[in-house]
């Protein structure tokens, strides 16, 4: 469906969402029942002294001017009576009335028709998590699954990434307008995930990002993927909220395993415990998820035995952690930061990296 046809019903919900949207925010850890809501009840729950005003804006709404806006900004919409909306998003008991989508309606059909995996995680994530994101990403990827993800910094980027190292499909969902990069740090991933993906959100142009937006967000990345990844993601993590979203729609559900004392590994450790699929390569997502044959090509870092001694460094390097704060972590100055830091490389537990860096072999 084209732009223009996204009908005036849907591209008015997601109007009223951005029209709201600091109603919603005060609201937000209401945001998965009040979305729902229809609108009119939407704006009688929520509007308060500005429902008069609010009703009377929903009534004037120029549908027109609102696509219009979107061409403007290079957003094709898919609406939820487009028969070419994504099913998986019917499962969800509130699906976005319309999709925003930068890369085209019809590559986001191509994308969503085969199989779809999310590969999810913390922001300020580890050398090791990071390189378990990009490996995995490949890894599936090069057997021509779709990879989703959030484009937040740390592990979503690393999955995007490895994806388009593969010359790979992936879609990239976002809290807000899809019109251009968020974070804007991500510019340049942007651009590259437009060349072979597609950016896609269910709220339309100008609309600034508010924090339950991630919470909206998470649930299109849930309902989106047979299965849902979760390689690093410490106590509270929204990558957490999202695998809870994938169980409650009864998606597959894998994790991958890290150090037991970094906090990283607390999420994925906890999926686990309570039913995850241990996730340490390739094989273990496409198998259970859609039954493909296993793949070679993802290997995870090696576990090496780390001296008692080191472990408090070695955990703060882990961690993601530069030496400095590192050293501080440990409890160490920084000589004997310095002199733990030299045992750790020279024993291959840990590899020097660009910037002064290092990344943990295992």
């Amino acid at each position: 469906m084209s732009v223009r046809g996204a009908c005036d019903d849907c591209v008015a919900r997601s109007w009223l969402l951005a029209r709201i949207a600091g109603h919603l925010d005060v609201a937000r850890n209401r945001v998965p029942a009040l979305l729902e809501l229809g609108d009119d009840d939407l704006i009688a729950e929520l509007a308060g002294r500005d429902e008069a005003a609010v009703r009377a804006e929903l009534d004037a709404f120029d549908a027109d001017g609102y696509r219009t806006r979107c061409t403007e900004v290079g957003l094709e919409l898919m609406c939820r009576c487009d028969p070419g909306y994504p099913a998986s998003l019917w499962s969800l008991p509130a699906e976005p009335a319309v999709l925003h989508v930068a890369g085209g309606t019809g590559r986001l059909r191509d994308l969503v028709e085969g199989h779809v995996v999310a590969i999810i995680g913390a922001r300020r994530a580890s050398p090791y998590a990071l390189e378990n994101a990009r490996s995995l990403a490949r890894g599936i990827a090069r057997a021509n699954v779709t990879v989703v993800s959030g484009m937040a910094a740390g592990v979503d980027s690393a999955a995007h990434e490895g994806t388009l190292e593969a010359s790979g499909r992936t879609i990239a969902v976002l809290p807000s307008a899809p019109q251009r990069a968020y974070p804007a740090a991500a510019r340049s991933l942007y651009r590259r995930i437009l060349t072979a993906g597609v950016a896609v959100s269910e709220l339309g142009p100008d609309v600034p990002v508010r924090r339950w937006m991630f919470h909206a967000r998470n649930r299109i990345v849930a309902a989106l993927c047979a299965m849902t990844v979760v390689v690093a993601a410490r106590q509270g993590s929204g990558a957490l909220t999202t695998a809870g979203l994938a169980c409650t729609l009864k998606r597959e559900l894998g994790a991958v395993p890290g150090q037991i004392t970094s906090p990283l590994a607390w999420g994925p450790h906890q999926l686990i415990k309570t039913g995850a699929r241990l996730v340490t390569e390739t094989s273990d997502i496409l198998i259970p998820a859609f039954g493909m044959a296993p793949l070679r090509d993802f290997t995870p870092p090696p576990r090496l035995l780390v001296p008692s001694h080191l472990q408090p460094l070695f955990d703060a390097l882990a961690d993601g952690l530069d030496p400095p704060q590192a050293f501080d972590e440990a409890g160490l100055d920084a000589e004997e930061g310095l002199t733990q830091l030299a045992v750790l490389e020279l024993g291959g537990h840990i590899r020097r990296q660009p910037g002064g860096r290092f990344s943990i072999a295992g």
